[in-house]
């Protein structure tokens, strides 16, 4: 029997503020990232996580067998901007309960949304390399966030999200795109500069944010069952767009900034305030 949903409730949820305590702060402003647990409600997963996987699985267009994908096709099927193709997406996507939260661990007045992405590790589904996201991202400042937020309980052999310690701050491996050469050189780098590795399992509720110079990676999904995750990417609402550096960059910023001009602020209408003090 299928248990009524009290869809009010579970909106006054994702408008509810979650308190990040002092030391959640520090830890993410020293590190580069932060896990926090009891962010979400089973309820609120369950509702939208079912939602978002019916548009994943809706939406996506890869469908070569694993054999014959590169390493970055066997790490997830990657779908973006569900807000815009769901209203139901969109209310999760657009919670100011996790816009706050980005807001104040990077200390800034509010966030816009850079886009939000699917990322969905299907069983028998491959690693996902070291890098860095903002690498990818034509933007001035440092301070963006991506939350990361499982859709299920996460152990160890689904591939969660492991963090390099204190990555955001150091200049090796900004000039690099998520590969095989991307995994192999920041391995031996990081390990050379003696980067503690943060490689836990995810429990329900649980979410992380990662600034977007912190390297990470995830190992392979060696379980039986889909490792569902949802993410969105925020930035400081007074970032700047910078002159795109390569031909990624370029390509986000007709895609995700509607090619807003260089050296203004990221203004257009896929690019929305979510948060503001």
């Amino acid at each position: 029997m299928q248990v009524a949903v009290d869809k009010a409730s579970l909106l006054h949820e994702l408008e509810t503020e979650y308190a990040v305590s002092a030391e959640a702060t520090a830890f993410y402003r020293e590190y580069g990232y932060v896990k926090l647990k009891n962010v979400l409600s089973p309820e609120v997963l369950q509702y939208y996580g079912d939602i978002i996987t019916e548009l994943v699985f809706r939406l996506n267009t890869l469908t070569k067998p694993m054999e014959e994908r590169t390493t970055y096709e066997r790490a997830f099927l990657q779908i973006m901007n569900l807000w815009r193709e769901d209203a139901s997406a969109r209310e999760f996507v657009f919670s100011r309960r996790l816009a706050k939260i980005a807001t104040d661990l990077m200390g800034v007045q509010g966030v816009r949304l850079y886009h939000d992405q699917a990322l969905y590790k299907e069983p028998s589904g491959g690693l996902t390399p070291w890098h860095a996201d903002q690498f990818y991202w034509p933007l001035a400042s440092p301070q963006t966030v991506t939350v990361w937020i499982p859709l299920q309980a996460t152990p160890m052999e689904m591939g969660p999200l492991a963090f390099a310690e204190r990555s955001q701050n150091v200049e090796i491996g900004r000039d690099i795109e998520i590969s095989d050469e991307s995994e192999q050189r920041l391995s031996e780098e990081l390990k050379k500069l003696n980067f503690n590795v943060n490689d836990t399992p995810f429990e329900l509720g649980e979410v992380s944010f990662h600034a977007g110079w912190t390297f990470h990676r995830a190992g392979p999904n060696t379980s039986g069952a889909p490792r569902k995750v949802m993410t969105m990417i925020y930035m400081d609402k007074d970032q700047t767009i910078s002159k795109p550096k390569n031909s990624f960059q370029q390509a986000d910023w007709t895609t995700w900034l509607d090619s807003y001009p260089v050296g203004s602020k990221p203004e257009s209408s896929l690019n929305p305030v979510l948060f503001t003090y």
